[in-house]
């Protein structure tokens, strides 16, 4: 069981002193806890993209590269790049000099995002969404299988038996697609033969069961092993050394965001009886002591199968310290509890 932390780079007001950090200040901050997550023996750490002032994630590969620079052990991943309004050319290059620079390292979670801000900047157009995916997924790949590829699709300039540099140290350089739960793309994930990372933010995990079966079931028809084929989840959530600690100091922050991108999109109040049903053992977030955040990776592990877990934090903005904290307890006693319990039950 590999676990990890991602994180969007989140600049929003803190609800206790309504000051907003700074891009500059915010993204110094992460760089200091992908060293930690890499010092307290995490496996992952990954950095989002988005493009709009409550984030500093716009370039994440930048990012993942300061943190190679610190760290030894710890794989890096972006968590999504979002590959339709991207290059991939340009996202294989970035992500293969990350790559060399880490020493082998570097992973890519291509995905649509969970928001468009992308799309209009990059000049493209949300009615061709599907397309853009599938065709820039499938230049993704070639790039990643051959030295020189030649390319011909819709919405990229057309190039014949071109090499692209530098090449990764890691054959093949891990891309995995991210799926908020969406069957076409699971399926999809398992006829490339790709790992599936499943964003779980809300409702029931267990009612992802399916999801997995399917992609399993169309890597299987593929051709493909798909008991080679790792699925991650990716889910919200907070560590602290007591479960009364870790709800007072995350519950404000997260109902703060939540409420500010629910408006967005119609959604009501964030309640913290929503916030509690949702941190009980068949709810989406893992907040609580080591213990208990363990116990639900381990619950819901057997359930969906996964074999890579990677809690994001903070959601909104919270103090520096609690979320190094939070990242410690992750790497010194979560980790080793999950870690203990899966190995009992294979044994």
């Amino acid at each position: 069981m590999e676990i990890g932390v991602d994180t969007f780079v989140e600049t929003t007001p803190d609800v206790h002193t309504g000051q907003t950090i700074s891009h500059a200040e915010r993204l110094r901050e992460v760089v200091e806890e992908i060293a930690l997550a890499d010092q307290v023996g995490l496996d992952i750490f990954g950095v989002g993209e988005h493009h709009r002032k409550e984030f500093g994630d716009s370039a994440s590969v930048v990012v993942l590269a300061a943190g190679a620079a610190v760290t030894k052990n710890i794989r890096l991943t972006s968590s999504v790049t979002v590959l339709s309004a991207a290059d991939p050319v340009r996202v294989f290059q970035e992500f293969a000099t990350l790559d060399g620079i880490s020493n082998g390292r570097a992973e890519i979670i291509v995905g649509r995002g969970s928001m468009v801000d992308a799309f209009p900047l990059f000049g493209y157009d949300l009615n061709d969404y599907e397309e853009l995916f599938e065709q820039k997924l499938e230049l993704l790949l070639k790039l990643r299988d051959s030295e020189k590829v030649s390319w011909k699709g819709g919405h990229r300039p057309a190039f014949t038996n071109l090499g692209v540099y530098p090449r990764p140290v890691q054959s093949p350089l891990p891309v995995w697609i991210g799926s908020g739960g969406n069957p076409e793309s699971a399926i999809r994930a398992g006829v490339l033969g790709v790992p599936l990372v499943l964003a779980i933010i809300g409702g029931s995990p267990v009612q992802f069961a399916p999801i997995v079966k399917l992609y399993k079931e169309a890597a299987t028809r593929a051709g493909h092993d798909a008991s080679k084929l790792p699925v991650a989840v990716h889910s919200l959530g907070f560590v602290a050394e007591s479960t009364s600690l870790a709800v007072d100091r995350y519950f404000p922050p997260t109902q703060a965001s939540m409420n500010i991108f629910g408006r967005e999109r119609g959604w009501g109040q964030y309640s913290l009886a929503q916030f509690d049903a949702s941190r009980s053992l068949e709810g989406a977030l893992y907040v609580g002591d080591p213990e208990t955040v363990a116990n639900k990776i381990v619950y819901m592990s057997k359930h969906l199968g996964f074999s890579r877990f990677i809690l994001h934090l903070p959601v909104g903005t919270m103090p520096h310290e609690e979320v190094l904290k939070a990242i410690e307890l992750l790497g010194t006693e979560v980790a080793p509890r999950v870690r203990e319990q899966i190995a009992s039950i294979e044994a």
